[in-house]
Formats: C-alpha cells, structure tokens, sequence
C-alpha cells in the first residue's frame, strides 16, 4: 500500500524510435548537461520516492536497457515490442512490475523519458494535487506559445474541469486554438487506469491505443479527472529533433548557472559558460567565459577557473587558479596554479600552491606543496615530492615501448632545463641536475647529476664545409673585426 506521497510506481515512456533525431543513437539516449533525455527523466522520478520505477523500452530495446540499468540498478524495463500507442505501452510497463498490475494499489505517475526539463518539484506537484483533489487521474499541463503538434486540454465551459484531451491531428480548428497543452505527464489512480485501460480503442487517425482516452473513459463512468499546470511550459517539452535538443540544452545550462549564481557564484558570462547537472560550486568561486565544467568537477570557495578550459572530473581546491586548460580527472590543490595552456591528464593531483605553467602536460602524477613545474613540460607517471623545480622543457621518459614506468623526484630539488627523466629512475632530496641532462640513473640527496657530452669545438668548420654561404661571410667578417663579434 503507497501512501499519498509515494507513488505505488512511476512508469517512463521510452520505446519510441525517434526517427526525427536522424541518428543511429535512441532518443532517449541522446545526452545534454551530463545526462541522456532518460536520465534526466529518471532522476525527477526518483524524488517521488517511488515504491517501484519501471521503463518501457522498444527501439533498440538491449542498449537503452542497459543505459537504464547504469544509470538506475533498481529501475525495472518492461519491453513494447510493437509501438500501438501510448495506452500500450503502459499496459506493458503495468505488467512489468513486480506482481504484474493485478494487485497494483495506489498512484501511478506517468512520465515520458524524453523530457529532460522535468523537475521533480512538479512531479510532487502533481503528486499532492491528485491526493488532494481525490482525481481519479490527474493531467499535468502547461500554457505553450505555440501548441502545434501537441494534445489540447478542453475543459468544461462552467466548472473548468478536464473533459477530454483532444490529439492535434484528431482536433477541431477551435480546439486547435487552445492554447493549454497534455503534458504525456500523468498521476493515475492505479487499479482505476488498469480497469480502463482495457477499454481504450483504436478507432482514431493512428489506428493506436491513446492513454489519453483514459480520462473519457474514467469520466464518463463518473470519476473526477483534475489538472495540475506546470509554472514553466518550459519542462514539459519533449525532444524530436536536434534543434529542440539545443534549445533544451540552452534552457537547462541556464537553469543550472542560474543556481549556481544564486548560491554565491560568480558567472562572468553565462551566455559562453556550459556545465552538467553534476558539478557542483563553494561560495566564492568565479568562472570565466568560454568555460565548460563537465561530469563531476568541483570548484571550491574562491577558486578561479578560465578563461577558456574545459575541466571533467576535476576537483580545484580553494583559491587555486585553473587558466586556459584542458583538465580530465585531476585534483588541483588549494592556491595551485595551472595553465595557461596546460593540458592534465587523468590521475594527476597538484598539492597547496604547486604550479602547473605554460604548455606542460601532466598524467598520472603527484606534484608536491609548492613544487612548480613551470614551462614546456611532459610529467608522466611520476611522483615529485615538496618545493621542487623542474626546469624548462623536461620530460619524464614513462614507457619503453611495452610498459609504463615511474619516477621519483624528492623535495627541495633543482632540475636543469631540458631534462630526461629515463624512468624508472629517482632523484633524492636536495639534489641537482644540469641542463640538457638525460637522467638515466638514481642520483642520491644532494647530489648533483651531470649527464651530457662535452662540448667539442671545431674551429673554421663553416669556412671549410659551407664556403660562400652566409654563416660563412659572417664568420670571416667577425674574424675581421673581432670587437664587433663581441
């Protein structure tokens, strides 16, 4: 027995094709801010508390099902092998609960699973206004600017009560005129809609099962069919087509800064600023324009992230500063400072005040406090410990063709510019490396390692080997007038 707050089941529509989307992929599957269209739909159902949630899948039945099942483990799929209309699919989703709908006692939500925009507020909306009123089933609604293509809401002239829900294609001109729309969004009484839906017929222009024929039937065996508007017709559209797919991507990015914003974030440019549902902010941070913040990233109080990155998975600590980068999976410490144009790569965690500079690349590697690698560098598999400076255009050398190896740099440590690190190989605490070294061997605390050629110069060579070239006038012209070579 659900009580009135807890729907008994919560069935999701997905088993259409989608033809319109022109894609190899479902519909339903299609994602925008983090989410497909169905898990969107999924995580507005679940504030419902549902005793069980159950989607009806069709169109490429095996793969939606198993998207369902990654997103929701406790959601249950019942198959629509041949899309007759939306009364059939919930006659499917019905029988796919657990206990088939025999026994099924209590509200039954409706809800389509391309309808990304949904909130749970309005399905607890619906919710408490169908136990409220005593509906036998109640439709949620909203007034739309253009209602072309969906079911109109024709309502009694005196009372305003529901009467029917009249499909575009089977509407008069003047029921075409109205401007309140069906959602596909409904809270039924459960064993009233089983009875009734054995009742629906298919003499319609589609030849299929309408749910919405459920409200004539149920009224006209005297039950109360109600409505509850939705405050933003906004959440109740559903996608057909790429540009819909957009305009729903625009209004929920917004949606989601403008929470954000409100919470004590400051959005430089929220027109140039895209993020998932999943990110989530600390007061004081401040995101720059043309910056994307994707699956679970966070930014911490008075973080600073952009201008110009895209950051997944990444978590900044407070006060650290993220410019122009691209960041997968990484943990930037508090008061770091990475980019601009750097490039991190999964696994990389930056301690307090460590730096990342200009054109360094980092993957898989632990960068210690204050520890700053600051220019035209690859870190690759390595762990550096505090206060150390790795010079210009070093590179840790990880894989040898077949494995990927590890190096150590302690702290406090001074590597000369172009450097490489010949892993496996470590450098104790306080050591030295000098310039243009390759690093192939351990070099103990404190040490300085000098691994290059000597420099041989050959004198007169240009003269003899590129005689009459302009490195050649040059040198005679210098072995002239040497002042002037100085």
């Amino acid at each position: 027995m659900s009580s009135a707050n807890t729907p008994a089941a919560v069935v999701v529509l997905a088993a259409g094709e989608g033809t319109r989307m022109k894609s190899a992929t479902p519909k339903v599957l299609h994602e925008l801010c983090g989410r497909s269209l169905v898990g969107h739909v999924l995580a507005a159902s679940r504030e419902l508390n549902p005793q069980q949630l159950v989607v009806v899948v069709g169109h490429e039945r095996e793969k939606v099902s198993a998207h369902v099942g990654a997103v929701d483990s406790e959601a249950r799929t019942a198959v629509q092998a041949e899309q007759n209309g939306t009364g059939h699919a919930v006659r499917m989703g019905l029988e796919g609960l657990a206990g088939g709908s025999a026994d099924l006692d209590g509200t039954v939500v409706v809800v389509c699973g391309d309808t990304p925009l949904l909130t749970g507020g309005t399905l607890q909306a619906l919710s408490a206004t169908h136990a409220a009123d005593g509906n036998a089933v109640t439709v949620l609604t909203a007034e739309v600017p253009d209602a072309t293509g969906y079911g109109r809401i024709v309502r009694d002239n005196v009372s305003g009560a529901v009467t029917a829900i009249v499909e575009h294609k089977d509407a008069t001109e003047a029921q075409r005129a109205i401007s309140e729309i069906n959602s596909g969004v409904f809270a039924f009484d459960g064993r009233l809609l089983v009875e009734a839906l054995k009742q629906v017929r298919t003499d319609n222009s589609q030849g299929e099962e309408y749910l919405t024929d459920v409200l004539g039937i149920l009224r006209e065996a005297g039950h109360r069919v109600g409505a509850s508007v939705a405050r933003d017709h906004r959440e109740i559209a559903g996608i057909n087509n790429r540009v819909q797919l957009a305009e729903a991507r625009r209004t929920l990015n917004e949606r989601l800064l403008e929470q954000a914003m409100l919470a004590g974030v400051t959005v430089v440019d929220p027109a140039s600023t895209f993020v998932d549902v999943t990110v989530t902010f600390e007061r004081d941070a401040t995101v720059l324009p043309g910056t994307q913040l994707l699956g679970a990233s966070h930014l911490a109080e008075g973080s600073v992230v952009g201008p110009n990155s895209r950051l997944t998975d990444t978590r900044v600590g407070a006060g650290a500063r993220v410019d122009n980068t691209v960041a997968y999976s990484s943990e930037v410490g508090p008061e770091a400072s990475v980019g601009p144009f750097a490039y991190l790569r999964p696994g990389t965690r930056l301690g307090l005040k460590s730096k990342i500079g200009t054109f360094v690349e980092a993957k898989n590697s632990s960068i210690g406090e204050g520890t700053k690698v600051p220019h035209l560098s690859y870190v690759g598999d390595a762990t550096i410990g505090d206060h150390t400076n790795i010079g210009a255009a070093s590179v840790f050398v990880n894989y040898d063709g077949e494995s990927k190896h590890h190096s150590v740099v302690g702290s406090h440590c001074k590597t000369g510019s172009d450097n490489m690190f010949v892993a496996p190989v470590t450098i104790g605490d306080g050591a030295y490396t000098a310039a243009g070294s390759v690093i192939t061997k351990d070099v103990p605390a404190g040490s300085l390692a000098v691994a290059r050629g000597q420099q041989r110069n050959i004198e007169g060579w240009v003269a003899r080997k590129r005689p009459g070239s302009s490195a050649a006038k040059a040198a005679e012209a210098a072995s002239r007038n040497p002042e002037s070579a100085d």
